[in-house]
């Protein structure tokens, strides 16, 4: 390559925005050319939206702009991407064509409601960030009744993050002393609270949860919703309020390029390489296996991580190494209680012979812990 390398970066979360810093970090402008596309020119840590729920936040104070990014050096491009040419290495955007030596993939998952009959007229998507003040202002005014949160699809986003909403949902009720007389029932298709964590990670959840009077249905499969009800394959439920975390799906471009089956994510091993020469992916777009038909949890801290191995991997290529560095399948999610604590669920993927999760404590100390990692990664990035 007698030109600077180009390396095109699909996505500007977690995974995109930590393998463009570490490029950017380890090699100068004159060895790489950096690009990031997205189609928002935001960014936010996922949890912070729970936070515009419970009303101790705003959409504006919780997010950084992307047009930041060409002070450090990375090229931003607000745009959204119509297709990728995986054989003449270019990728289409509503408004034009950029070529690449290397891309990086992590556009993240789609929400898809649509998927779910009468979702949409019946109930609010818990992760559009769109809803998120709808969602405040009817927790603000509910007085009694039932509040339903349903799950359904898996796999899911930040898997923790439902359980978390649950209990600042209690929170915020009790405060307004009104707790009493709303019921919160939460449905989910899983056996277990949360299967990518375990059995006994999953128990201690369910015993959190159940601490705070919230009831967890298991095996409830999701077929459709009517007005202040839902229908699952086997039973039916009645609800005032609905919170739904709606199917995810990848994004069109993936699946239409040949990157994934439809709607499927595009499978990876931790080197996070694609069958494509020089076409890597990353974070909640990817399934990446582990032992016992599980698969990284979609979640930012894994999306970070990969998208450093990603980096890591393209030096090499461009400085003519050999080496090949693997993901360690290691990363922590915050659970919050609702009492101003947190806990953390510590997952190591692939160190043993099957994936080790750890529950902490909850403690204000953890809560602080999680503040930091917001803002830690705001002024890294951004």
């Amino acid at each position: 390559m007698t030109n600077i390398p180009h390396v095109v970066i699909l996505g500007g979360g977690f995974g995109g925005l930590s393998s463009a810093h570490e490029l950017r970090n380890s090699l100068s402008p004159s060895q790489v050319k950096i690009t990031i596309i997205d189609k928002k020119d935001w960014f936010m840590v996922g949890f912070a939206k729970l936070w515009i729920i419970n009303g101790t936040r705003t959409f504006e104070n919780s997010i950084g702009s992307l047009n930041e990014l060409p002070k450090k050096e990375i090229n931003f491009i607000k745009d959204e991407i119509t297709s990728i040419n995986i054989e003449d290495k270019n990728v289409k955007t509503k408004s034009g064509k950029i070529s690449f030596d290397f891309l990086i993939i992590s556009m993240g998952a789609i929400l898809a409601p649509q998927k779910i009959p009468g979702l949409e007229e019946n109930g609010f998507n818990l992760y559009d960030h769109n809803s998120l003040l709808e969602i405040h202002e009817k927790l603000k005014s509910i007085e009694s009744g039932k509040i339903a949160i349903s799950i359904m699809g898996m796999p899911y986003k930040c898997p923790p993050a439902p359980f978390e909403a649950s209990l600042l949902i209690d929170s915020m009720l009790r405060k307004r002393g009104v707790r009493d007389y709303i019921q919160i029932d939460f449905y989910s298709p899983a056996s277990i609270t949360l299967p990518a964590a375990g059995p006994e990670v999953s128990k201690q959840i369910l015993e959190l949860i159940n601490s705070e009077k919230i009831v967890f249905h298991n095996f409830c499969k999701i077929k459709s919703v009517e007005p202040k009800k839902l229908i699952f394959e086997n039973s039916e439920a009645d609800f005032d309020l609905l919170l739904a975390i709606p199917p995810h799906v990848a994004p069109k471009a993936i699946y239409d390029s040949g990157l994934a089956k439809e709607s499927g994510f595009i499978l990876i091993d931790r080197d996070c390489k694609t069958p494509f020469e020089n076409i890597f992916a990353v974070g909640d777009v990817t399934s990446l296996a582990v032992a016992e038909n599980m698969a990284v949890p979609k979640a930012g801290i894994f999306a970070e991580g990969e998208g450093i191995i990603v980096a890591k991997n393209i030096i090499s290529k461009i400085q003519s190494k050999e080496e090949s560095t693997l993901f360690d399948g290691k990363g922590g999610c915050f659970i919050e209680s609702g009492r101003n604590t947190a806990s953390i669920i510590e997952v190591d993927m692939f160190t043993n012979a099957k994936p080790s999760t750890n529950l902490t404590e909850s403690t204000s100390c953890n809560l602080s812990k999680k503040i930091e990692f917001e803002k830690e990664r705001m002024s890294k990035w951004l």
